[in-house]
């Protein structure tokens, strides 16, 4: 049977990012989506104008369905849309021994809030439950003290000409280089964190996960399309799980 992916993430009518992002990049690895949605946003491919989180006793009714009917194999967490959300979401999830790979979004990529409230404190039960971080710069700066025992900090944010990945691990530190690509994208860390999510649930190693979701998502992103000016879609086809598994 194909395996299974519980994911929690916003829903962007733009279908740039969040929940539409992290379906079709679970799918290119060869595993399957099962989407819950923690918050309805007003978003375009480039603003957030609005996060309403949805009712929590709805979002652990559909997650329990779930955890009841099939064998999960990994977590992916994004947006929790605010603090009970993300409390519910680390209860529910400690207790399955899968891979939970948290996204831990702070703001958009243009600095709009993605929920109600302080952020960090939105997204704190999170971090303790994680089996893997997937942080920006900046999301890394404001949760650094956090015991995670794998996070992959992504360098988009730095400056030069190419972007350095670094995982950090019982291992040390171990880097990965990309040559950065021109433009702005919309969904770059959700269809990373759902790739590695996805992998990690087709039963690669943490190391394999990383490396091959990471070509996949370098890969997304130069084969990225316009829908409006501004920032671009990733192209998350499953052509591109062929490339980055070669």
């Amino acid at each position: 049977m194909r395996p299974t992916v519980l994911v929690f993430a916003g829903l962007d009518p733009s279908g740039g990012a969040g929940i539409a992002a992290d379906i079709q990049a679970v799918a290119a690895q060869g595993a399957h989506a099962l989407p819950l949605v923690t918050a309805l946003t007003v978003q375009d491919n480039n603003r957030v104008h609005d996060v309403v989180a949805v009712d929590t006793a709805l979002l652990l009714r559909q997650a329990r369905v779930l955890i009841e009917a099939f064998d999960i194999r990994a977590v992916k967490v994004g947006i929790p849309g605010n603090r009970a959300n993300a409390e519910a979401i680390a209860q529910l999830v400690a207790g399955l021994g899968v891979p939970v790979v948290v996204d831990p979004v702070l703001a958009s990529g243009r600095g709009d809030a993605l929920g109600r409230g302080n952020a960090r404190d939105a997204v704190a039960p999170l971090l303790d439950v994680a089996t893997l971080l997937v942080p920006n710069l900046p999301e890394w700066e404001a949760i650094e003290d956090c015991a995670c025992p794998d996070i992959l900090v992504t360098g988009g944010h730095a400056f030069g000409a190419g972007v350095i990945n670094r995982w950090h691990g019982a291992h040390g530190v171990r880097e990965w280089h990309w040559p950065r690509l021109a433009g702005e994208f919309h969904g770059s860390g959700c269809t990373l964190a759902a790739a590695i999510a996805a992998r990690l649930a087709m039963g690669y190693a943490m190391d394999e996960a990383l490396e091959g979701a990471q070509l996949y998502c370098h890969e997304a992103l130069a084969q990225s399309f316009a829908i409006a000016p501004g920032q671009r879609i990733p192209q998350r086809g499953p052509n591109l799980f062929l490339k980055a598994a070669q």
